[in-house]
């Protein structure tokens, strides 16, 4: 039997002479022979009046001495009870204390079965919940309703179970649930979740009848898989239909928006979200943050983290990582700080924005001390936080430390592993270190486009060209293309997008004449381009040619066009930016006066009078 605390005996209530007496300060307690219809029906208001206060306001203490009292009294026979109690213990995060209540109800109606299903649910715990939808259908022959049904396919969402999803879906189609809307809602946001629109979509076509989980589940599918625009297009049916959008529909259309830096249509969802009173929503805050933060804007991701009181861990990771990549270095570690002095527990995502910021600032002693930290707060370190040290210590160099790290790694080193110690040689111009771990990724088997061409650069570097054309190769035999270069650039609610030596702009003519203007305005003022950066067997001269127009080139010449003077110029790049271009960013601002903020694959750069806020260290 679960242990229980007793704070005091609870004594005995005065007889009561009518059916509906006035709440008590005190729970009554009574011999549970004497109990009669009245004072039962009684005793029962009045106890799951106080399980609903003792919920709310999480009195652990409290629950426990009122479960004990439960208990004596008999009045755990009663099923709603017991599904208050499954309740109770599930919201102060002690699943398992739930499941022994359940195994301790004699009678289990489906609303007992809906709880501890729930419960694991609630607390992460998927594969347990799943074992309980199984043991109802296997051992009790009870189906499931339409508030497990939701239960079950939120459980598989949780684990990326499409199969297990499938036979979900399936037994809601046999008895007739497929045409809830609620189990509808639950098994389309199941299928998004597991990356398969195309029966998201179809169940989301089928429904008769759509709520507001309907379209934010199928809108936040697009948005996961990267179809921005049919996510917009979605939310803007959803606004045509009159539908009342939530805070997670919010938060999904505002996070297309950061990652397509729709900034000023991110703005007009900030004013909605304002205007609607959402704007406080921890799900809300978390993807403003990083809206402003991906498009340069750092200071209004400041602004929308002050103005949230009640801030959830989501938002104190969105806003480390915010920082961390516009290299605010000093404040991710007072963030960090201050959350945990707060009482928030920080998770993995927390540790990786940590890694993060010291490997893009050098801080090699820190990166560390926070590395050893995860083991306080009983946190299993995975292949991603291997790759964030592996990228601090080859960044500064510390190339053989790096490779003593994967050799001593618990598990399989990854492909972002690899890429960061070959990003590490590339910085350093260890090329035979890069060599060798060419050769090594390559005994492993297929490898992903990036990758292949992390590879290709680095026998390039080292001068084994021929091997280079082998990983190119094998890239085009793979039916794989390395992907493109692009940057783009917001103007009047037009993205304008440029490939390097992009000639098929209207204005491509005046942006041509605009960079050679700007070279030699550059020259004059000391530029001289670095041509190591282009790993082709060509000439000098083409070499100078083909970085002069490199997109992210193209894409400020064409800011410099049409920007109004003095208005601040950002521009979004796909991969990393080259280190000439970082140089010639660097004049470029000097020489015409203008912040000019980057953000290529990695973090953000921003350029002021010639400086960089990355301090060259990227």
């Amino acid at each position: 039997m679960l242990h229980l605390l007793v704070e005091e005996p609870l004594p005995l209530p005065p007889p009561q002479q009518h059916p509906s007496p006035p709440r008590p300060n005190i729970i009554p307690k009574y011999p549970q022979n004497a109990l009669n219809q009245q004072s039962f029906e009684s005793s029962y208001r009045i106890v799951c009046n106080h399980l609903l206060d003792f919920t709310r306001s999480k009195s652990l203490l409290r629950g426990q001495s009122l479960h004990a009292y439960i208990l004596k009294s008999g009045l755990h026979l009663v099923p709603l009870i017991c599904h208050h109690l499954i309740t109770f213990y599930s919201k102060l995060e002690l699943p398992y204390c739930a499941e022994h209540v359940f195994h301790e109800t004699e009678f289990k109606s489906s609303t007992t079965w809906s709880a501890i299903i729930s419960s694991f649910t609630q607390n992460e715990l998927p594969l347990r919940a799943l074992e309980y939808f199984k043991s109802m259908l296997r051992n009790n022959g009870m189906f499931p309703d339409d508030h497990i049904f939701p239960l079950a396919t939120k459980a598989c969402a949780m684990i990326n179970g499409y199969s297990l999803g499938q036979s979900v879906h399936c037994l809601a189609s046999k008895i007739g649930y497929d045409v809830n809307v609620f189990v509808g809602s639950s098994v389309l946001d199941m299928y998004a979740k597991c990356g398969n629109l195309r029966d998201a979509r179809k169940v989301f076509d089928e429904m008769p009848d759509r709520n507001v989980v309907s379209w934010s589940g199928m809108i936040y599918g697009y948005a996961q898989m990267g179809d921005d625009e049919e996510a917009l297009r979605l939310f803007k049916g959803a606004l045509d239909e009159g539908m009342d959008v939530n805070d997670f529909t919010f938060s999904s259309v505002i996070r297309v928006c950061g990652n397509s830096t729709l900034f000023e249509l991110g703005q007009q969802m900030h004013s909605l979200c304002l205007k609607m009173n959402y704007d406080k929503a921890s799900f809300v805050g978390s993807a403003l943050i990083s809206m402003y933060s991906k498009s340069g804007m750092i200071d209004g991701a400041y602004r929308v983290f002050e103005e949230v009181s009640d801030k959830n861990l989501g938002m104190w990771n969105s806003m480390l990582i915010a920082c961390a990549q516009h290299a605010h270095t000093k404040m991710v570690f007072d963030l960090f700080e201050k959350m945990v002095s707060r009482g928030t527990k920080p998770n993995f995502i927390t540790f990786l924005c940590l890694l993060y910021a010291c490997s893009h600032t050098g801080l090699v002693e820190k990166g560390k001390h926070y590395f050893e930290m995860m083991e306080d707060y009983r946190i299993e370190r995975g292949s991603q936080h291997y790759a964030s040290m592996v990228d601090l210590l080859g960044r500064a160099g510390k190339l053989d430390e790096a490779m003593k790290l994967i050799n001593g790694m618990p598990l399989n080193p990854t492909e972002s592993v690899w890429g960061a110690l070959l990003t590490g040689c590339r910085i350093h111009g260890n090329t035979n270190l890069a060599s060798a771990v060419a050769d090594r990724v390559f005994e492993l088997g297929p490898v992903s486009p990036g990758l292949h061409v992390l590879l290709s650069n680095a026998y390039a570097a080292s001068g084994r060209f021929q091997e280079a054309a082998r990983a190119r190769k094998m890239l085009k035999d793979r039916g794989q293309k390395k992907e493109t270069g692009l940057s783009w650039v917001e103007e009047g609610n037009k993205i304008h997008t440029f490939a390097s030596g992009d000639r098929r702009h209207e204005l491509s003519e005046e942006i041509h004449r605009k960079i050679e203007e700007l070279g030699e305005e550059m020259e004059r003022a000391g530029y001289v381009a670095d041509t190591a950066h282009v790993l082709k067997e060509v000439g000098a001269e083409e070499k100078s040619e083909m970085i002069r127009y490199h997109s992210e080139r193209l894409a400020i010449a064409f800011a410099l066009i049409t920007f109004p003077p003095k208005r601040p110029i950002r521009i979004m790049k796909n991969l990393r930016v080259c280190g000439d271009c970082h140089v010639a960013i660097k004049f470029i601002s000097k020489c015409t006066g203008r912040i000019i903020i980057v953000r290529d694959n990695n973090r953000f750069h921003r350029f002021e009078n010639g400086e960089c806020s990355c301090g060259d260290y990227w």
